[in-house]
């Protein structure tokens, strides 16, 4: 598509039986576990600044979750520092894992392909996976869990993030209004379901089936913060490019989605209307008055008319607000790519079953596919929907493991609409994608990582004859220059070699 984009995936993590679990310690060691024999803290924390604002100032502070204090103290008392703590690692693929507020997470490697991406999602999932097999090994006698979902049950939520890449030209004001309609209605095909309603205080009511995960738990429209009070529209802003061209959209607002074919929808959708945000095409039509409580009146909809208030007065359903996005894509960008094709026709024909029978959509949607589970299961076992047993089986569609997981269960017993292979998934787990700079990234940490001095997302330095030269990789945006810097890098045999062709292109041009 015309865009760079990735997703980062907080995973819920436990111990099989175990009553109390400490998730920090866990997360630290699960993340060990995959390259135990030469991790280092490498990360370049210098470079990141989570309480500068889109919209044009530095935030004083972040709100964080009241539990948030309990950990700070807990990690003081680690002997750990904060790096440790985090244990941050590159993987060769390009992606980033590590340690986020008692979670495992990773972070794909930047992609300009939606089905590459998809791919890289589910390597997470086994890179993931793997690591907690090697953690249980060790543990001797327990099992390490993990969830690809957003919730605990008990008032926390953790989060899937969608980050594009957008032009620094485009008012924020203008983003945010262009886009809180689109999010706030997106969870009708992007929601990955939930049993029970909850926010930061705990589980407000108990069986009530909803469409997604983290509608429970927005308290504002816009704001930089992500732990509490979290906004739709989040205005962090750490482009990881020149700032000057380029500003980065952080998406907080999407479930955690198993289905390849919803996750690509999620992203494929949002990427188009930004689309039509750079060109200026959003007009304020379908503009919704009082958005953090229309988010959540259309997820605890039972009868699945989604029904909000417009600003301009009235009321509009969540599929024609989301059918006034697609109908402007379709009319400027119909015929421009494959992504942008499949894209379209799943939008369109996602709206159109959503609008006839949403449940025949079990076999492309979470939340879909989920409630038909749940349902087939309460009519055979004579269950009630608020019964403890019904909320464990909605977090085991979310268990990462095929051989245990409810999703992977389904997969198997009914034709999940699928859009990449098993090889697809394998390959993505240790190459990175060849047409944007986490190839350079991947291929660097996999040939050179004893000379690195240290790496970020847009930049690497290294250790060289008592020096700590750098790459700077803010401007490997354009296909053609991650090309020549890839083309350099795999024809080095050492640093020293790169980092001369690189100085002599950069002279030259």
């Amino acid at each position: 598509m015309n865009r760079i984009f990735g997703i980062e995936t907080e995973y819920g993590i436990t111990l099989e039986g175990a009553v109390h679990v400490d998730t920090v310690k866990e997360s630290i060691e699960l993340i060990r576990s995959f390259r135990a024999e030469d991790w280092y803290p490498a990360w370049d924390y210098s470079l990141e600044d989570p309480y500068q604002d889109a919209r044009g100032f530095r935030a004083k502070q972040l709100h964080e979750h009241p539990d948030e204090k309990m950990f700070q103290k807990k990690d003081r008392n680690r002997n750990l520092s904060h790096a440790e703590i985090k244990s941050d690692l590159i993987l060769s693929n390009g992606a980033r894992l590590y340690n986020d507020h008692a979670h495992p997470e990773y972070s794909t490697p930047e992609c300009s392909r939606l089905i590459e991406l998809i791919a890289y999602d589910k390597a997470g999932e086994r890179i993931l996976l793997q690591c907690a097999h090697r953690r249980s090994e060790a543990l001797e006698g327990q099992s390490v869990l993990l969830y690809k979902n957003n919730t605990d049950f008990h008032g926390h939520s953790y989060g899937c993030h969608d980050n594009y890449l957008m032009r620094r030209d485009v008012p924020f004001d203008y983003i945010q209004a262009s886009l809180i309609p689109f999010f706030v209605t997106r969870q009708i095909f992007a929601g990955a379901g939930k049993v029970g309603i909850e926010n930061e205080s705990g589980l407000q009511r108990a069986g009530w089936f909803q469409l997604a995960q983290r509608s429970d738990f927005f308290a504002v429209e816009a704001s930089v913060d992500t732990m509490s009070k979290r906004p739709i529209i989040n205005t962090r802003d750490e482009p990881h490019a020149d700032p000057k061209q380029y500003r980065r959209l952080h998406g907080i607002v999407g479930d955690a989605n198993m289905s390849e074919y919803a996750t690509a929808l999620k992203v494929g959708t949002t990427a188009l209307v930004l689309d039509l945000i750079e060109m200026r095409l959003i007009g304020d039509g379908v503009a919704i008055r009082n958005p953090v409580e229309a988010i959540r009146l259309i997820s605890h909809d039972p009868r699945y008319e989604w029904l909000v208030e417009r600003e301009s007065g009235g009321t509009i359903s969540a599929i024609d607000i989301q059918r006034h996005y697609l109908d402007l894509a379709r009319h400027y960008f119909h015929g421009r790519d494959s992504d942008t094709a499949w894209t379209l026709d799943a939008w369109e024909s996602t709206l159109d079953q959503l609008g006839r029978d949403p449940l025949a959509l079990a076999d492309r949607l979470d939340w879909v596919a989920k409630r038909w589970l749940l349902e087939t299961f309460i009519e055979e076992e004579n269950a009630e929907w608020d019964d403890p047993w019904i909320q464990s089986l909605d977090l085991e569609y979310h268990n990462i493991d095929p051989d245990s997981g409810l999703f992977y269960e389904l997969q198997r017993i009914t034709p999940m609409q699928r859009l990449v292979s098993d090889e697809d998934i394998e390959q993505a787990i240790t190459l990175p994608p060849r047409t944007t700079r986490a190839y350079f990234r991947g291929r660097v940490v996999d040939r050179f990582r004893s000379d690195i001095e240290s790496i970020q997302w847009d930049n690497v330095r290294f250790k060289l004859d008592g020096r700590t030269p750098s790459i700077d990789l803010k401007h490997l945006i354009q296909p053609d220059i991650v090309e020549t810097y890839n083309q350099i890098l795999d024809a080095s045999d050492s640093v020293a070699d790169m980092l001369a062709a690189l100085e002599s292109v950069t002279r030259d041009s």
